[in-house]
């Protein structure tokens, strides 16, 4: 009995069928939780792969936006390059087509398109406007040579810079024609206020050939009610819109003979003032508006210079036309 139990102890058990299953369980759970160790490391990079694929579409997509700004930047680029070359060709044609204008003004020629527009906007015909044309060149000529004599006749001739050329009529060759050709006899003031009055859109700059010809056509053929109307923007000296008191007392404070004998010339004319106020003020706000003026006027026609003349006379008209030649 005691050899045998040293016997058992020499050797190992041998394992029972139970124990070998189980521990062939054991090892295969061993295993399987190798395999899955082994496994964690392919799910690692699966995810690297993933994630390095949405950096790719990420790259792709900005590449793809930068690409569709550049485009669209030099689509923008190439519309204002050529909106710019459009505008300068239009202003170098229109600069051209000035210059050539001026050189028809001072040339005394009309071209077609502004023959007809003129005939449309005065009540001359195309014989007249070509006359008063070939008038209007004349009238140019000697304002630059009396530009001219004036600059070489002044003292500081030497120095000054060389005289540019009057485009238009003056002020000074303007008042000779309404002195000399249309009778015009009136105070200095309402010369210039005639001369500021003739052509709306350029005021007090001289006289360019359209607006020539439309204040002409207004001043020789206008209707009453134009005439009237220029005639209210020449009394009007400040330009506001109505002819006040003192506007009134400036404008007849000359037509009074002064008799040595008054202590006070003006009251005289402060009288009269306040009586052609009375006539002229339909509203009675102390002053007289165009509303005010036009209603006076066309009920009483003979009024339309009340204060002073700025009008030719029919025979000055008649005359002036007979010289025409048409």
């Amino acid at each position: 009995a005691g050899k045998a139990g040293a016997a058992g102890k020499g050797r190992s058990p041998t394992p029972t069928p139970q124990a070998a299953a189980g521990g062939a369980g054991a090892g295969a759970g061993a295993g399987g939780g190798g395999g899955g160790g082994g496994a964690a490391p392919t799910a690692t990079v699966a995810t690297t792969a993933g994630g390095g694929g949405a950096a790719r579409s990420t790259l792709h997509a900005s590449r793809t936006i930068l690409k569709t700004v550049s485009v669209f930047l030099a689509s923008g680029k190439r519309n204002s390059s050529h909106q710019q070359s459009k505008a300068a060709a239009a202003a170098l044609q229109n600069k051209r087509q000035q210059r050539q204008r001026r050189m028809d003004e001072l040339s005394g020629k009309i071209n077609p398109k502004l023959l007809d527009s003129l005939r449309k906007k005065t009540r001359f015909s195309k014989d007249e406007l070509d006359a008063l044309c070939r008038i209007y060149r004349k009238l140019v000529s000697n304002c630059q040579y009396a530009a001219k004599t004036l600059a070489s006749s002044s003292s500081s001739a030497a120095i000054a810079k060389p005289h540019a050329a009057v485009e238009g009529i003056d002020r000074i060759v303007f008042r000779e024609l309404l002195h000399s050709t249309f009778d015009i006899v009136t105070e200095e003031i309402l010369m210039e206020r005639i001369f500021c009055s003739w052509d709306k859109a350029h005021e007090g700059l001289p006289l360019r050939l359209e607006g020539w010809l439309i204040g002409l056509s207004t001043f020789l053929r206008g209707t009453a009610a134009e005439k009237a109307a220029f005639c209210f923007r020449v009394y009007d000296l400040n330009t506001d819109g109505f002819i006040t008191k003192d506007e009134m007392f400036t404008l007849l404070r000359n037509c009074l003979i002064k008799q040595p004998q008054d202590e006070d010339p003006d009251e005289g004319v402060k009288d009269l003032v306040e009586i052609v106020l009375k006539k002229f003020d339909l509203d009675k706000d102390g002053k007289v508006s165009m509303e005010d003026f036009m209603g006076t006027v066309t009920a009483e026609p003979l009024l339309i210079e009340a204060f002073g003349q700025c009008l030719p006379t029919d025979s000055a008209v008649v005359s002036f036309f007979s010289t025409l030649q048409v």
